[in-house]
């Protein structure tokens, strides 16, 4: 898999969303913008459905598997895609991260005065009754939700405006669904194999087709934040 397209999910799970549609709050973000980060874009899919784009817009994407397809998606919107940071201070009317890192102190470096973080985030404790039903660890050792990001973005001379966070579900009908999002996220249960949790895999999906459905839940939040004018 490239990109963070899910439509394998189709007709095996059913994943609502938050109350807030993060791409209607970027429109206005963007339209208003001459010059865009997009971090850990992935295959590009979001920020394409946001074209036309800023005249100045750069995406970051890491993973090696990834950033071909971004620049194959985004080159033509006259995106550059890099692998790594922008090394300049003051470059960008708004930052983007949707589902991608929230490096702080560059974010405040690369705002301009007056410019835009819009970030939503996956919390610690998504989906975290998976690995509960499956014996595993917790996704995630450490504690990550509205309130820990928002300390850390004031700690970095940032004005949060708005913050929001929600548990939206995901319903799982068919463990094959189960098998494939764990493969696919090797985050949430790192040393997850169908062989390893085979006796778990079975009591789980002795469950779902007795119930029809597994559900669990999810973890998202949205902060917005400015850098302050300076004086």
């Amino acid at each position: 898999m490239t990109g963070w397209e899910f439509a394998w999910l189709d007709g095996l799970a059913v994943a609502s969303e938050p109350s807030w549609s993060y791409l209607e709050l970027v429109r206005p973000l963007m339209r208003r913008a001459t010059s865009v980060l997009d971090l850990d874009t992935g295959g590009g899919e979001l920020l394409a459905e946001l074209a036309p784009l800023p005249p100045h817009t750069v995406a970051v994407e890491t993973w090696a598997r990834n950033t071909p397809a971004a620049r194959e998606r985004l080159t033509p919107f006259g995106v550059e895609v890099q692998t790594e940071l922008p090394s300049e201070e003051n470059e960008f009317d708004l930052v983007l991260s949707r589902h991608g890192r929230l490096p702080v102190a560059d974010i405040a470096r690369l705002l301009k005065p007056g410019g835009v973080l819009l970030t939503q985030q996956v919390g610690s404790a998504d989906l975290a009754d998976l690995n509960v039903a499956l014996g595993a660890p917790p996704p995630h050792p450490r504690r990550w939700d509205a309130e820990v990001a928002v300390a850390a973005l004031q700690s970095a001379g940032l004005r949060v405006t708005e913050v929001r966070e929600e548990h939206p579900l995901l319903t799982f009908r068919d463990i094959v669904a189960v098998v494939h999002h764990l493969r696919t996220v090797p985050w949430q249960i790192r040393d997850f194999t169908p062989h390893r949790y085979e006796r778990e895999l079975g009591r789980l999906s002795a469950l779902i087709r007795t119930r029809g459905e597994f559900v669990v839940r999810a973890h998202r939040f949205l902060v917005r934040a400015e850098r302050p004018t300076e004086a």
